[in-house]
């Protein structure tokens, strides 16, 4: 069997499809006659993590550990909000206290990449004796955080591996790239990193056509495609939660206060306000970490009796609220760099078969996804002209979703290796 070494954050990862990526990846690779060896942080930082998708990862991985120093823990105790509650993204364009935003600046340009770039050293000397050792088939690194690329810039400089960078997410045209406080030599020197990983690795994986695209006009290393995705298997056979005589719109996963879908929440209030039997029937469920500004819009609209925030939930139950939602909604972050973007949960929401209205960029990634399944619509943030007769509606129109199946997905890996 041919060996797999993936170098990655988030393991176990959260319940994000996104960082859910390579647990599945790893669930199928065997199959195809690749055992994946797992190097991840001991002891990682991070808002939540998900034991039950350990269930998918099989019996020949292997796993290793190396302790990690970052300064995360201390940030969320300087910083992190009454209640408990932290910032689903610390990093965006909302209004931040003199504390955050000297933080914000300390993290941009002492931190390069990322907080995690004190692992890239010695992660290298480690993966170096052990891959002398333990010889692997090929390498893939998977950011962000982007620090895992440069552990596998290293092995590349030292041993020459074969080397597949796979970026979930952009590097320097994220969203929140310029929201960083960057000074010029640190923005000089990100350009520099993520210039050396594309020209270095034997292939560079985008998540999106926009992604792929950006890449391609600036490296001549070969870019393909890989989209996130769904696994059939976490919806086979699972029932659907169950709400009698309610109807439910649902979010699930991450819920940041820059996708906050104000006019959604206007469009409600407006439609309860006018028609009584819809307001008795309406719960709105939010199944994750959620920024404590979209529960205050939500309450402030008189929506706050309406309101179920489970806050995070076992993979499996988040998959039962997909599932027996009358309406899922997709909202993206209120930023023109996002429309690149394609958020994991989209894939779910397909494999769900239920509506999905989305909040954001008409024109972007996930607006193209929609419209190519057929499963929703995409609305404009200021846009509420359709949005109640949408949810009222309240029907998928057809399916094409085939592609984006985890176990397709990773027949396209295994081209690449």
């Amino acid at each position: 069997m041919k060996r797999l070494l993936i170098i990655t954050y988030y393991w176990p990862p959260t319940g994000g499809s996104g960082v859910q990526r390579w647990v599945k990846f790893s669930k199928y690779l065997p199959q195809y006659g690749w055992q994946p060896v797992i190097y991840t942080p001991e002891n990682p930082e991070r808002l939540a993590c998900d034991e039950s998708l350990l269930g998918d990862v099989p019996e020949c991985a292997e796993i290793i550990r190396t302790r990690i120093v970052e300064p995360y823990g201390i940030y969320r105790r300087l910083v992190g909000r009454k209640g408990g509650r932290t910032e689903v993204n610390p990093v965006s364009g909302g209004r931040k206290s003199l504390m955050q935003r000297l933080s914000l600046w300390v993290r941009g340009n002492f931190f390069i990449p990322d907080p995690r770039v004190s692992w890239v050293r010695p992660s290298v000397r480690f993966l170096k004796r052990y891959l002398r050792e333990h010889p692997v088939d090929a390498v893939v690194t998977t950011g962000p955080p982007q620090s895992m690329h440069l552990i596998g810039l290293g092995l590349k400089k030292a041993l020459g591996v074969r080397w597949l960078a796979d970026f979930r997410d952009p590097w320097t045209e994220i969203f929140y790239y310029k929201h960083l406080g960057l000074g010029k030599f640190a923005d000089s020197r990100h350009h520099r990193l993520e210039r050396q990983v594309l020209d270095s690795a034997d292939t560079v994986i985008a998540v999106t056509p926009y992604v792929r695209d950006d890449f391609r006009r600036r490296t001549a290393t070969p870019v393909a495609l890989i989209t996130n995705g769904f696994d059939e298997d976490d919806f086979a056979g699972r029932t659907p939660a169950h709400h009698e005589g309610r109807f439910t719109i649902v979010h699930t996963g991450l819920f940041a206060a820059d996708g906050n879908p104000l006019n959604l929440w206007d469009a409600l209030a407006g439609k309860c306000a006018e028609d009584p039997a819809f307001a008795a029937r309406l719960q709105i469920r939010l199944a994750g970490k959620t920024d404590a500004e979209i529960v205050e819009a939500i309450r402030s609209r008189g929506l706050g009796d309406k309101l179920v925030d489970l806050g995070y939930l076992p993979h499996d139950e988040v998959v039962a609220e997909q599932l027996g939602a009358d309406v899922l909604i997709l909202p993206l972050r209120r930023e023109p760099e996002y429309a690149k973007v394609l958020p994991g949960k989209i894939f779910e929401y397909l494999a769900s078969g239920r509506p999905v209205l989305g909040i954001g960029q008409e024109d972007g990634a996930a607006a193209e996804v929609l419209r190519d399944s057929g499963a929703g619509e995409m609305f404009g943030w200021d846009r509420r002209d359709g949005l109640i007769e949408f949810i009222c509606a309240a029907r998928r129109q057809k399916s094409n979703i085939e592609k984006y199946s985890r176990r397709v997905l990773t027949g396209k890996l295994l081209e690449l290796l």
